[in-house]
């Protein structure tokens, strides 16, 4: 180690840490007492990781205590203490983990707390939650030595724009013998954070479930634990109230909500463990990270492992919780994570048993499901696209807007079908107001079929593959060829319209295709309108025009030329067979058939000027101009 290393040495915050420093130490927050759940749960962490790293190297943990979290308050100096004997932080640990922060997504975030002003959740769920500290300490002092090492370092900052890390005192080198010690000096108006009975109320509330003991040493008096450190998954269902739960929840997932759904089970058999997992009630900071990773813990016989196991699906990665199992080897290694059968099967049986609560959840408590939708619908449909063995279930937790009405189940649609009607018909789109003006939606509306309007992102995946439900075909309008004419209409059709002589077939698109040329790939008379001119549509072979659009703005695939569809008896069209072939008049009136369909398909026209000055030539020649 060089003199450089060993002397004291300031150096700045990374220029995230200090944003969201100005934000703590300006106490943007109402509510403070979060910063003793962040470092109790931040020492739980250091101890849980000595544990596991003493499986392999049991000479970390020596003779000392037990694990354990010990909080001091000392009126007379002002300072509040939280010690743990974890594993503790060498020199450049310190650095790394105090004065950056390694996660994609940091601004983004620092923006959302600008925003929200409440940033209990946000804080808890996106690991930053020592800073929250600058809430109530005017200076911040953390001494750490890491298991088997020597050297004591020291870290000191005020919530500036940066820390000092220094060699420990010998003073402070006597008191930290392995592990972390945080001094918190309390600004005046965080002195009561001092009180016993604050913090005891504090770790009631958010600490109780730790694992380690939690102990309170008052100024006066002996040494007292305050919570229960007992492994809640591990007890009886029938021990536990819906508070334990809600305690738990917002311990193990550092939330502030309300569990939508909890499910807590014990498999017995081939292989042993114990389930406690929870669905949110609100969306996680983090639900649409590129990497979907899941947030379900495993501990092996109560020994922490990783959070990082992918123990459910991508799709159930909102599920937040623990999975305690009794067979797996304790220091099993991420290879054998990603390859041990015996975590493949309770993978398996644990996302059948969720899939399966949920669908429970629908049946016995709409209220609640509805508020597990809202927040994770996207998210659940990503397992039609992804997930063939439930993809039946999951269509059938899945709830819709449809031209009917919101939240509408399959079932709901299949039991409002229209004489004749054999299959489910849908609508992909961008929005759930341009779909409900979609003119694809005509002979569906005129024959009264409620039709989904579906306009999330993952829709335009999942419905490019196949499906059916309970026997059911499930069709698209805006792709292939559509034949309503089995289902009779329940509108009153125009009769002025329909004594309205219909344009030649064969000439008019012949017309239209010389007009257009290559921008489209086809021009069909269309079976879907009735009031509108033209639409778009993708063929029955190809990825639908809504997929295309979303691979195409992430350069993942070329765009294919779509087929025009054209009402025969609309003025437009039989303008067209009026004109002569091949004058401007069937040029301009092919082209505005085509680009006011995209236009009501949200595109742009190809040519946004050719558009303007030819929508104002027609114009102006219906003026007689």
């Amino acid at each position: 180690m060089t003199t450089s290393d060993t002397a004291a040495h300031t150096q700045p915050f990374q220029a995230e840490v200090s944003e969201l420093l100005h934000l703590m130490v300006h106490s943007v927050y109402s509510e403070t007492d979060i910063f003793l759940r962040e470092l109790v749960s931040n020492a739980s962490d250091a101890c849980d990781k000595l544990r596991y790293e003493a499986i392999a190297s049991p000479e970390l943990l020596g003779e000392g205590d037990a694990l354990k979290i010990r909080i001091i308050p000392n009126k007379t100096a002002g300072t509040l203490t939280i010690a743990d004997n974890g594993i503790g932080m060498e020199r450049q640990e310190l650095i790394d983990h105090l004065g950056t922060i390694a996660r994609s997504g940091t601004k983004a975030f620092v923006s959302k707390l600008k925003e929200a002003r409440d940033g209990l959740g946000l804080i808890g769920q996106f690991g930053v939650g020592f800073y929250s500290a600058f809430m109530v300490a005017e200076k911040i002092v953390v001494v750490s030595r890491r298991a088997g090492e020597s050297d004591v370092w020291s870290w000191t900052s005020s919530g500036g724009s940066g820390f000092e890390i220094a060699r420990a005192s010998d003073e402070e080198a006597a008191r930290v013998a392995r592990g972390t010690e945080i001094v918190l000096h309390l600004k005046d108006d965080a002195k009561k954070y001092l009180e016993t009975y604050e913090i005891e109320r504090i770790v009631s509330a958010y600490s109780d479930n730790i694992l380690f003991p939690i102990e309170l040493v008052p100024e006066e008096g002996e040494p007292r634990q305050i919570n229960s450190a007992s492994a809640l998954w591990q007890r009886s269902k029938s021990e536990l109230t819906a508070e334990d739960y809600k305690k738990a929840y917002q311990q193990i997932a550092s939330a502030f909500d309300d569990p939508a759904m909890t499910l807590h089970y014990r498999a017995e058999g081939r292989y042993s463990y114990a389930v406690l997992l929870f669905a949110p009630s609100t969306k996680p900071f983090d639900l649409f990270e590129p990497n979907r990773k899941g947030r379900v813990k495993l501990y092996v016989r109560r020994v922490f492992i990783t959070d990082d196991a992918d123990l459910l699906p991508g799709y159930l990665r909102f599920i937040r919780g623990v999975v305690d199992s009794e067979d797996l080897p304790l220091n099993i290694s991420r290879e054998m994570l990603q390859n041990n059968p015996q975590l493949a099967q309770i993978r398996k049986a644990v996302a059948t048993r969720v899939v399966s609560e949920l669908e429970s959840l629908a049946d016995k408590d709409p209220e609640n499901f509805a508020r597990i939708w809202d927040a994770f619908g996207a998210v659940l449909k990503e397992g039609i696209y992804e997930d063939f063995e439930r993809r039946e279930k999951l269509l059938s937790l899945s709830r819709f807007t449809t031209t009917s009405g919101e939240k509408r189940s399959l079932k709901d649609v299949i039991a409002g079908f229209k004489p004749n009607q054999t299959e489910i018909y849908y609508l992909v789109g961008d929005s759930i107001e341009r779909l409900k003006s979609n003119p694809r939606l005509e002979a569906a509306t005129a024959r009264g079929i409620e039709v989904l309007l579906l306009s999330d992102p993952v829709d335009a995946f999942w419905t490019s593959m196949p499906s059916e439900f309970d026997g059911k075909p499930l069709k698209s309008l805006s792709q292939g060829d559509l034949n309503l004419d089995l289902i009779p209409r329940t509108d009153e059709p125009d009769e002025a319209k329909q004594d309205e002589p219909a344009a030649d077939e064969a000439a008019t698109i012949a017309m239209i295709k010389a007009a257009l040329g290559e921008r489209v790939s086809d021009v069909k008379v269309s079976t879907r309108l009735t009031s509108s001119a033209s639409c778009l549509v993708a063929d029955s072979q190809g990825p639908s025009r809504e997929l295309e659009r979303i691979l195409s703005q992430q350069n993942r695939g070329m765009r294919t030329k779509p087929i025009l569809e054209i009402n025969l008896r609309h003025p437009l069209v039989t303008a067209i067979t009026r004109a002569q072939a091949g004058s401007r008049a069937v040029d301009d009136l092919s082209l505005l058939l085509l680009e006011q369909a995209q236009i009501l398909d949200g595109e742009l026209p190809e040519d946004p000027a050719a558009f303007a000055a030819r929508l104002n030539r027609l114009v102006l020649q219906g003026l007689g101009g």
